[in-house]
């Protein structure tokens, strides 16, 4: 009989690839821009964070605290603009204006 994965577990295989993890993350932020929730958001940063190896391998590469990852990336976080840009490049993203169709 099959097994059937956890959901987590398959979005964090799925989110390894470089082209999934970038169009979660688009989502993640059209969503945000719609209705200004966070902590949804901030819960695809840490998939996506998972997938690349987890918060303490993004620790190393923004050389941010790891605790203080692990409490700005929570439900109830409240990141600054700052630590938003150094998680994003960290996780190999990078912050990008475009005109808004809805000008």
């Amino acid at each position: 009989m099959r097994q059937l994965r956890n959901f987590r577990d398959s979005l964090i295989e799925d989110l390894k690839d470089p082209k999934e993890s970038e169009a979660y993350l688009q989502v993640a932020l059209e969503e945000y821009e719609n209705d200004q929730n966070i902590e949804s958001f901030l819960l695809a940063l840490r998939n996506i964070a998972d997938a690349q190896g987890g918060i303490g391998k993004l620790a190393e590469k923004t050389h941010l605290n790891r605790q203080n990852l692990y409490r700005t990336l929570s439900k109830t976080g409240q990141p600054r603009f700052p630590t938003i840009l150094a998680i994003l490049h960290g996780l190999g993203f990078a912050l990008r204006p475009h005109k808004s169709a809805i000008a």
